[in-house]
């Protein structure tokens, strides 16, 4: 079969099961199918694809229409610029996340602890962007860790990146510039209201706490001043209806600077708070 043809029949498959853009999707499928970079598929949409495309194509194709995430099916997704292994046992990396990397990026650190760090992707950005820093990603699943681990080694930052098994702080030694989370903030009972991809597919862990949504943020602040050195600071990406809770919850902490900082769309996505010693 010629790949225009295959894309032609794959999009009403993927619009009749619910796919918000199903065009986009379905050409990125063929590209992973075909092995070929997406924005270099015009050129061979002529092309006889092989029986083995064909298969791969369709098994793509059938888990989408399952509603399984594009980057699950990849396997990759980019974030920053950089590409990261993605599986079922990480949250998938968000362009949202990226508000949280641009304000780290806005003053210097030197050691970064992500906690809940998923696939790396916040703390290998952290780490590829300024080349002196080194860091501790912590999450409580090991197969979490393998796979930041890998992206670690894929993008050279193994040297520099170091992983451990934790419940959030517990067990963590030593001293941080910057401390940086996205912890599971959904509500128990918004869970209903995520679409397929992310409530199916994604790790439950990653996305709720089963409770408020809070639950991590008031551990984190908590205890997140002994990790965190003079002057320091702590970003933790939020829910947008959650920055006056989470910026009480640091400020009754003891955190100072405590600040709400929005995402494009104005909404509430990222809360910053420094530590009281030393502070600029």
């Amino acid at each position: 079969m010629i790949a225009k043809l295959a894309l032609a029949a794959a999009v009403p498959r993927l619009r009749a099961a619910g796919v918000e853009d199903a065009p986009r999707d379905a050409r990125l499928l063929l590209a992973h199918a075909m092995d070929l970079p997406p924005e270099r598929l015009l050129m061979h949409s002529s092309d006889e694809m092989t029986a083995p495309q064909l298969q791969a194509f369709e098994a793509a194709v059938t888990a989408r229409e399952a509603r399984v995430p594009v980057s699950q099916i990849l396997g990759r997704r980019l974030f920053w610029g950089r590409s990261f292994r993605v599986t079922a046992e990480t949250l998938d990396p968000r362009p949202e996340t990226e508000v949280l990397i641009e304000h780290a990026l806005s003053k210097p650190y030197a050691q970064v602890l992500d906690l809940g760090t998923g696939t790396g992707c916040i703390l290998l950005t952290l780490l590829a962007e300024r080349p002196q820093a080194q860091g501790l990603g912590t999450d409580i699943a090991q197969e979490t860790l393998d796979v930041a681990q890998s992206n670690a080694d894929s993008l050279g930052l193994g040297a520099r990146a170091r992983f451990t098994k934790a419940n959030w702080l517990d067990g963590i030694t030593g001293s941080f510039d910057l401390i940086v989370s996205n912890p599971p903030y959904i509500a128990l009972d918004e869970m209903a209201e995520l679409a397929p991809e992310v409530r199916q597919h994604e790790p439950q862990r990653a996305l709720t706490d089963g409770a408020d949504g809070l639950t991590a943020y008031r551990e984190i602040a908590a205890g997140a001043l002994r990790l965190l050195a003079p002057g320091g600071r702590l970003l933790f990406e939020i829910g947008p209806t959650q920055g006056s809770a989470v910026a009480q919850l640091l400020e009754q902490a003891g955190f100072v600077q405590v600040e709400i900082l929005p995402d494009l769309d104005q909404r509430d996505r990222v809360v910053a708070a420094h530590n009281p010693k030393n502070s600029p």
